[in-house]
């Protein structure tokens, strides 16, 4: 017998963050900086290059968005992202479980700003695709990740990014507070570095088909 999708399973914990806040001021973007306590980090990795131009319908680029549209890029030995499927991409609220030895956290994210865009980098065109999400009510962590694929329209190269800005978040429960504070910072860069080559291998992987 198959057993239900991860969103029926966890669809309780789930719901639990449907209405739940960020935890964080997101309005006082100025002051997510070093020098007021925030991580600030920078990840990328150079997909597949496409010829000069517009993305096309079967390459890299839009390989790559589907891979991060659909949350399938996160290493499941770390990371696992559950959500409801037939939900909109905005505003999506996302039940992340990360794993690490005995340690499992639960902690909610909800989609904030989505990205469709043509920008001038360095004096090149590059068309943007990506979204970010930020941390809810409940979360060991507080800030926001976007994640967006890149394409240089004169040169055709194409690569992904991982931006982010964190600290701790307040956790009331000791034994978690104690692995978290241990192990945190060590699951958000692997799960950074090991996103980005598992993006680069699954569009690889899906361009052979």
């Amino acid at each position: 017998m198959n057993r239900p999708p991860l969103w029926e399973r966890y669809q309780d914990r789930l719901a639990a963050y449907t209405d739940a806040k960020a935890n964080f001021d997101r309005t006082q973007a100025e002051a997510h900086h070093e020098k007021h306590g925030w991580k600030l980090d920078h990840y990328q990795i150079a997909l597949p290059p496409e010829d000069p131009g517009p993305p096309s319908d079967d390459g890299s680029f839009n390989l790559a968005c589907d891979i991060v549209e659909r949350y399938e890029f996160p290493d499941p030995g770390i990371l696992t992202g559950i959500y409801i499927p037939d939900q909109p991409l905005e505003n999506r609220v996302m039940l992340l479980k990360a794993r690490f030895l005995f340690f499992t956290f639960w902690m909610g994210v909800r989609v904030g700003e989505i990205l469709n865009e043509t920008r001038t980098v360095d004096g090149q065109p590059v068309k943007i695709w990506g979204y970010s999400y930020y941390t809810l009510e409940g979360h060991f962590e507080m800030g926001e990740m976007t994640f967006a694929v890149w394409k240089y329209l004169d040169t055709g190269a194409v690569s992904f990014h991982i931006d982010a800005f964190s600290k701790s978040g307040r956790i009331s429960n000791w034994f978690y507070r104690l692995g978290f504070l241990i192990f945190g910072r060590w699951l958000q860069v692997q799960f950074a570095r090991r996103a980005i080559a598992r993006v680069r291998q699954l569009v690889i992987a899906r361009q052979k088909k």
